[in-house]
């Protein structure tokens, strides 16, 4: 979690050492990702629980806890899928870019970008935090450190760098804001309610 925040606030630095460290996918995923993302759905969730969301007559309506385990379940999942689909994608649209990267590197460049939209989740857990507004403060901060990421992470031919973080941004995007929309699609009842 120090990690999201510091690439917030002074993502050079943070995707110089990312990069110089070069962890293997496991490590980004079970010391880095996966405590994240339990953080991140866990806080969203008991926050909900406790203080509710406010309904589209501003009235604060508590949640079933079967609504809510359906959506803590579903944010779970669509967060590492957001993750390994992002990576996959990324690394399929690299090869056009005339680079070899691995699914590892593409790996670690999606889920430390994605790692400050998980972190600004955590301001859901107030009642009158539209999700969405969330999210794209999220996605703006995603998108800022994924334009520092790209050249560290990827290292692709100067010409094509900013085409190859445009086409992950693009990617990542459109990757989380599908997953967002099904999650607020499951929270609002209208997936397994």
């Amino acid at each position: 979690m120090i990690k999201a925040i510091r690439l917030i606030f002074e993502p050079a630095q943070a995707w110089t050492e990312i990069a110089q460290a070069k962890k293997s996918l496991r490590a980004v995923f079970f010391l880095f990702l996966l405590p994240l993302v339990i953080l991140s759905v866990g806080g969203e969730v008991a926050g909900m629980h406790y203080w509710g969301r406010l309904d589209d007559l501003n009235e604060k309506v508590k949640l079933s806890t079967k609504i809510l385990i359906y959506y803590g379940v579903a944010q779970f999942v669509l967060s590492l899928v957001v993750v390994f689909l992002g990576a996959s994608l990324i690394k399929g649209l690299a090869g056009t870019f005339h680079g070899r990267h691995t699914y590892e590197q593409c790996f670690r460049l999606a889920a430390y970008a994605i790692s400050p939209l998980y972190l600004v989740r955590l301001l859901d857990v107030h009642p009158r935090m539209d999700l969405w507004v969330c999210f794209a403060i999220g996605i703006v901060l995603s998108v800022a450190t994924l334009y520092q990421g790209v050249p560290r992470m990827l290292e692709p031919d100067p010409p094509h760098a900013f085409g190859l973080y445009v086409s992950s941004m693009i990617i990542l995007t459109i990757v989380a804001g599908l997953a967002r929309a099904l999650s607020w699609l499951v929270l609002i009842g209208k997936i397994a309610g």
